[in-house]
């Protein structure tokens, strides 16, 4: 929820909500990243943020290894949904194991390692993927949320999918059966949850139960990728018909309806991009140029909306009205990777140029100096780090999708 939209009490409940962050932050132990706060809020109202260019290595170390501390910071090998340093439940500001972005965490560090030759980073992500088979429900599903206890467990699509691109990418790594077995249990779960329009059914908690969810046509993708595993043209199928049920919720002007964890009327940039990431990473692999053409009208306004530096607003109604007043850093990650690939599938370098900037913008609100290693190499949920999107935390999707759009911009050359 943003200061500037809802009603008068959500609005109160908001601001009161941040007032309370900001006492938890002026605690001793909280120095450091109270100074990042503070230095945080001058810079979005100065209007000062400086972009960095180069340096894309070394920073997608960071990130690589700031990704790592968060797999050691949980009591397995699950990776921790991520650091909250005002969290006031005697934890040290680590919170428990996540399942999806874990999921989605593997192929990005299987990917960091082959480019750089890191064993090591290998590893880890396979013991990722190993526990993640540990955890699988009975049904072939992944919970909803953080890790619990099984009788606690509620099925989720969107999480479902995220491991299956995790089980899909540890299989492609090393032809290793046991991932391919997991995989398919999970590939099932998403196949029967499939409605007659291509809608997925199964949301899983922490979300407003909405008919549709339309950012769950991003399972489509492992679905895809899972049937070329198998060659098994059932989950390509499937996977195609998820999204042209999708691309029926784009409106003309490139908005997609009902796309949101719990306001059906805006949607955040981290939602948006899940959509345009399905719809255009199916229609390279499917060779669909109208799913290209749908990624693309639906790109197309944010590109618009991104400022000279490197800012873009953190969710959007269907009129393109900006919804919160800061930046949801995740979301300008993954519409940088969603600018990469747009750059390699058409070869138009604006998709390209506009990556860049969003990448080297975020770059500035990557610490590599900091005496804390839960906050060295880790992307911010929000700018300012008060804003409204994962409020005074580091999510570890964050950083991962960071990574990966670093990735893509030292393949592509900056």
């Amino acid at each position: 929820m943003s200061l500037f939209t809802g009603d008068i009490r959500q609005r109160y409940w908001t601001l009161a909500s941040h007032f309370a962050l900001a006492r938890v932050l002026l605690r001793p132990l909280n120095r450091e990243v109270a100074r990042h706060a503070a230095w945080d809020c001058f810079r979005y109202i100065a209007k000062s943020v400086q972009p960095i260019e180069g340096e894309t290595g070394q920073r997608a170390s960071a990130a690589a290894g700031w990704l790592l501390r968060a797999q050691d910071a949980t009591p397995d090998d699950g990776v921790s949904l991520g650091y909250f340093p005002c969290d006031q439940n005697g934890t040290n500001g680590w919170r428990l194991s996540y399942p999806e972005t874990t999921g989605y965490i593997i192929p990005t560090l299987l990917e960091f390692a082959r480019r750089f030759k890191e064993e090591e980073i290998w590893q880890r992500a396979l013991r990722m993927a190993n526990w993640e088979m540990t955890i699988q429900m009975p049904s072939g599903a992944v919970q909803s949320g953080p890790l619990c206890s099984p009788d606690r467990q509620v099925p989720a699509v969107f999480n479902t999918g995220m491991v299956l691109l995790g089980y899909s990418a540890a299989y492609r790594a090393t032809q290793a059966n046991e991932f391919l077995t997991a995989g398919r249990r999970a590939a099932d779960f998403l196949l029967n949850d499939i409605d007659d329009e291509g809608h997925f059914k199964t949301h899983g908690t922490f979300v407003v139960q909405h008919r549709y969810k339309t950012y769950n046509s991003l399972c489509a993708w492992p679905l895809y990728l899972f049937g070329e595993d198998v060659q098994d043209e059932r989950y390509l199928a499937a996977a195609t018909r998820v999204i042209e049920a999708a691309i029926e919720q784009q409106q003309p002007n490139g908005w997609f309806a009902n796309n949101c964890f719990t306001n059906s009327e805006a949607a955040l940039t981290h939602t948006i991009c899940y959509v345009l990431q399905g719809i255009l990473e199916v229609g390279a692999l499917a060779r669909r140029k109208d799913f290209l053409a749908a990624a693309q009208g639906g790109a197309e306004p944010l590109l618009q909306r991104i400022s000279r530096e490197g800012f873009l607003a953190g969710s959007f109604d269907q009129d393109w009205q900006r919804g919160m007043y800061s930046s949801c850093l995740t979301g300008n990650a993954q519409l940088a990777v969603v600018c990469y690939r747009l750059h390699q599938e058409t070869g138009v370098s604006r998709y390209k140029m506009a990556a860049d900037r969003l990448v080297n913008y975020l770059k500035a609100f990557q610490d590599l100096h900091s005496d804390n290693p839960a906050i060295n190499g880790a992307i911010p949920g929000s700018f300012p780090f008060l804003g409204s999107y994962m409020t005074a935390g580091y999510p570890s999707w964050a950083t991962k999708y960071f990574l990966d759009a670093l990735l893509l911009q030292e393949r592509l050359g900056k």
